[in-house]
């Protein structure tokens, strides 16, 4: 069991183990030359740490809430692949969608500006909930505004004023302390998901927007 804020292992540490998250929530994260965090990802339950074929762990592993893993050390998470055939084919689905979310982070951070970034991790948050077709829906929270910010490489200034002309416009309206409801479709608009040829000018989003 880990609290909030304990380290799964370091950035640098020997990567002998493999876990899988079975309770809460985890971010990776670096540390730059600079001093500043950046958060690579969240990894929810279901989802594996520290799946590498380097000796050393490359990102540092936190617990953003109280935490379960199920650990496995490297040599029989081998073993195990090496013996099971049916293995393979799910560790490369894994490892495919690992890609294609670094590949989707890289997009983010190079491409969207603020409030497309902000309603994009909305998003990724709600579509992964099975009831991620519905016009509605609640999305939890639990990470801070600063691990958005640094996921998102925004500043939490920035981060805040997005959440507050959101929620302005009632594309999100906040539920507790840590969950919002979110409009799906507007989110969707919002983040650039619905431009299809990415032409859409800012007065026809407005559009879009009253009728989503």
């Amino acid at each position: 069991m880990l609290d909030a804020g304990d380290a799964l292992f370091w950035e640098g540490d020997k990567a002998s183990h493999i876990f899988e998250v079975t309770e809460g929530l985890f971010r990776v994260c670096k540390i730059i030359a600079d001093g500043r965090r950046i958060i690579t990802g969240f990894l929810f339950p279901g989802d594996i740490i520290g799946l590498s074929f380097r000796n050393l762990y490359l990102y540092t592993a936190e617990a953003v809430t109280s935490a379960r893993v199920r650990r496995c050390s490297r040599l029989h998470f081998q073993q195990a692949i090496n013996e099971d055939a049916g293995l393979q084919p799910k560790l490369f689905a894994k490892l495919c969608e690992e890609m294609a979310a670094a590949q989707d982070h890289m997009v983010l951070l190079g491409r969207k500006s603020a409030e497309e970034r902000l309603c994009s991790f909305f998003l990724m948050l709600a579509r992964r909930h099975e009831r991620a077709a519905e016009s509605r829906m609640t999305v939890d929270l639990p990470m801070s505004r600063q691990d958005i910010a640094d996921f998102l490489g925004l500043t939490i200034e920035t981060v805040s004023r997005n959440i507050t002309r959101l929620t302005i416009a009632g594309v999100i309206s906040p539920v507790g302390r840590h969950s919002i409801e979110v409009r799906l479709n507007r989110l969707s608009l919002l983040a650039g998901d619905c431009d299809a040829d990415n032409n859409n000018t800012p007065d026809d989003k407005r559009r879009q927007l009253a009728n989503c």
